[in-house]
């Protein structure tokens, strides 16, 4: 018999989200929230020389920068206030999960609930801030050794500039906050999400401006589309699957009653660490070529520039690397995120069992045995979505947007944000149905 939640999900249709006037409401919270963002991407930094910026980013588009004007919205490009983007927010979260793993201080508070979660939260934000402002600052300094990036150098121009860019950071982690609370969730996802769309459809027009100069064939083009289209049902399917454990509950007496033992399930994700392996790899990656960039080519040694050769998009070496990475940060941060012994205690402490595994270290065991198998599958299917796209971009030259990291990250907040959609539309439905099961009781004892 299908549970009432899904009775629920299988009677929305287009009504049901015409009566919902809190979700509609949260819609428009939320796109006009990511309206803001949008705009904020077009202020430039005082100070800046925006043509020799220009052009002094064009020459290094296809390295770190690249990877974190898609993330900002373009607005490194434009070396806009918003140009730190959110990443300052997303290091300091990451960091402070790891700390949660070693210092038994901040194990203690992530246990500890609601209460312990405000309080990490706190500390994420303080990281924000020193993360933000280190970054702000070699930005204002790196902007300065450029030729004629800025007008008036000094100190005046890498305070304002550390404001800026700080300030901007700090107004999207809490404008994400808003889009959590008061929109319709992900808050911090939307905002990347927002910048990486903002693009698809300038890298369109560029692959199919290639195709009008006839840099691209029109069956290469064709045959890039299905790609897209295959690595997108890949994702979408990938993503949702889960490794469901049973957990069976005793029976439980209540009075003179007996009730039978319940029975669930502990969902495995095939995907636990999500998109963060590919982000860290493309980053560690492209930091060499970054800095090569920016220092005299003259000054490098002849071992850095064969190296920084050899990490080039699309060479083997870079492929290797990429790929390794990827799936060293698959085990890494799923081993960070989630814990099977936690999960074993918590089992137990609610008197759940997995059928056939004694209760506590074995369970911890075997879920850590299934947890693993499963990584396995995950690592080599982000290293395929991932490396896929790569070497379509550095043989046919397809616009650095339509990139397995990017991909990812769009499918995957999308399909987060229709669940969080589809949630509102049952919690509405459901409130709805309560209200007439009240009514009716209420004639009937009339």
């Amino acid at each position: 018999m299908a549970s009432a939640a899904e009775q629920l999900a299988s009677n929305l249709n287009f009504a049901t989200f015409a009566k919902a006037e809190d979700l509609k409401r949260r819609l428009w919270f939320t796109l006009g929230a990511l309206l803001v963002y949008r705009l904020g991407t077009y202020i430039p930094l005082p100070g800046l020389n925006p043509d020799a910026f220009a052009r002094a980013f064009a020459g290094q588009s296809g390295g770190i920068l690249g990877l974190f004007n898609m993330f900002s919205g373009g607005a490194v490009e434009r070396m806009a206030i918003f140009a730190l983007g959110i990443m300052p927010y997303i290091s300091a979260s990451i960091i402070v999960q790891l700390m949660t793993s070693v210092v038994p201080s901040l194990e203690q508070l992530k246990k500890d609930g609601e209460q312990g979660r405000k309080v990490i939260n706190q500390y994420t934000r303080y990281g924000t801030v020193l993360l933000g402002t280190l970054q702000a600052y070699g930005i204002a300094v790196g902007l300065e050794s450029g030729n004629g990036l800025v007008v008036d150098a000094g100190w005046f121009f890498r305070i304002s500039t550390v404001i800026s860019l700080l300030g901007g950071t700090m107004f999207l982690m809490w404008l994400g906050e808003q889009i959590t609370s008061r929109g319709i969730g992900n808050g911090i996802s939307l905002i990347i999400f927002a910048g990486i769309v903002a693009h698809l459809p300038t890298a369109l027009a560029g692959t199919l401006e290639l195709g009008r100069t006839g840099a691209l064939s029109t069956p290469l083009i064709l045959a890039i589309i299905v790609m897209v289209v295959a690595v997108i049902a890949l994702i979408v399917f990938v993503e949702r699957a889960q490794r469901r454990l049973l957990i069976q509950y005793p029976k439980r007496q209540v009075g003179n009653k007996m009730f039978q033992g319940d029975t669930s399930h502990l969902p495995l994700k095939l995907n636990t660490a999500g998109v963060i392996p590919a982000i860290f790899a493309s980053s560690l990656l492209l930091l060499p070529a970054t800095l090569a960039g920016f220092a005299n080519s003259t000054a490098l040694p002849s071992w850095a520039t064969t190296i920084v050769a050899a990490l080039g998009h699309g060479k083997p070496l870079y492929m290797v690397l990429y790929g390794g990475m990827i799936a060293f940060f698959a085990f890494f941060y799923t081993a960070i995120v989630f814990n099977p012994k936690d999960t074993a205690d918590n089992l137990k402490k609610h008197g759940g069992f997995i059928l056939g595994i004694r209760p506590g270290e074995r369970t911890a065991e075997y879920i850590d045995y299934v947890l693993t198998r499963i990584t396995v599958l995950g690592a080599i299917y982000l290293m395929f979505v991932c490396i896929l796209p790569e070497v379509v971009i550095a043989q046919t030259g397809v616009p650095f947007y339509l990139g397995g990291t990017s991909l990812l990250i769009v499918v995957s907040v999308t399909l987060d944000t229709v669940a969080q959609v589809q949630g509102h539309l049952i919690a509405q439905q459901y409130e709805g149905l309560i209200k007439k099961s009240k009514l009716r009781g209420g004639k009937r004892g009339r």
